[in-house]
């Protein structure tokens, strides 16, 4: 019961930074899990694996949610999305398939190391300089496969790396936070079949373990994040998501040394 309680929090606190910033998540719900699945036990070397491949099977509601939310107040462009969508399903296969490669310690660093660096990118950031326009349909298909391949390694949803490169070529943040989470579902649903193929026959996983997927942890998060999603959304509109991007960007830094040190 406890361990549901534990789910159930990060999902709801999670689902609303997804609605809010376009984010899948995953830079908070898989430290946290990692954290979780130690204290309940579960064998080292599968740990980080788990959390990653559970963090990103838990976008996929919440970026449903979000989506409809946003798509709603009209803030989604779905021509950038129809751009994007394939090269960040392709990417997500890759990098789902590069993280099966690494130990869990080297995977835990990794991730640690780009949390640290986005909490620093955030806290600098700058408003794009006008002028810039948007690149062809290939050339932003191209950025999409990296955005799912850096997603898919690390369980991410994609906002982290979508509403940067999209305010770059000076879409508006309200409609570039949209376009992101919808962009998570495509690298949430192949980054999830990929880390479930690559974890099957694994030793040491946990009941309830489908591959590198972790079913009670997935239907905790998963159904309050469906939920706050769309809080989080409507907030969107109302807040001043700058302020909140910098409280982000914060936390972001903390966890990231958290799992350096772990």
């Amino acid at each position: 019961m406890l361990d549901l309680l534990g789910y159930l929090s990060l999902g709801a606190g999670t689902g609303v930074l997804a609605g809010l910033l376009g984010i899948g998540g995953g830079l908070i719900i898989v430290p946290v899990l990692v954290g979780l699945f130690t204290l309940q036990g579960m064998p080292p070397g599968v740990i980080t694996h788990l959390a990653i491949g559970t963090s990103l099977a838990t976008i996929v509601p919440t970026a449903i949610a979000s989506t409809r939310a946003h798509h709603r107040h009209g803030a989604v462009r779905w021509d950038l999305l129809r751009a994007l969508g394939p090269g960040v399903a392709l990417g997500a296969l890759l990098g789902s398939t590069a993280a099966a490669a690494l130990s869990t310690q080297a995977l835990g660093r990794v991730f640690g190391v780009f949390e640290v660096l986005m909490g620093g990118c955030l806290l600098a950031g700058r408003p794009p300089r006008p002028g810039r326009i948007l690149p062809a349909a290939p050339v932003l298909g191209g950025w999409g496969g990296l955005i799912g391949g850096v997603s898919s390694l690390l369980g991410i949803g994609g906002g982290t790396l979508t509403v940067p490169l999209l305010t770059w070529f000076n879409v508006p943040m309200r409609q570039a936070i949209a376009t992101a989470a919808a962009t998570g579902l495509p690298i949430a649903l192949a980054g999830t079949a990929g880390f479930i193929v690559h974890g099957l026959g694994e030793p040491g996983l946990p009941a309830g373990a489908t591959g590198y997927v972790y079913w009670p942890a997935f239907v905790g998060i998963a159904l309050a994040a469906f939920f706050t999603a769309r809080i989080g959304a409507a907030l969107t509109h109302r807040l001043p998501v700058a302020t909140v991007r910098r409280l982000f960007a914060g936390m972001l830094i903390l966890l990231g040394i958290r799992m350096l040190w772990a």
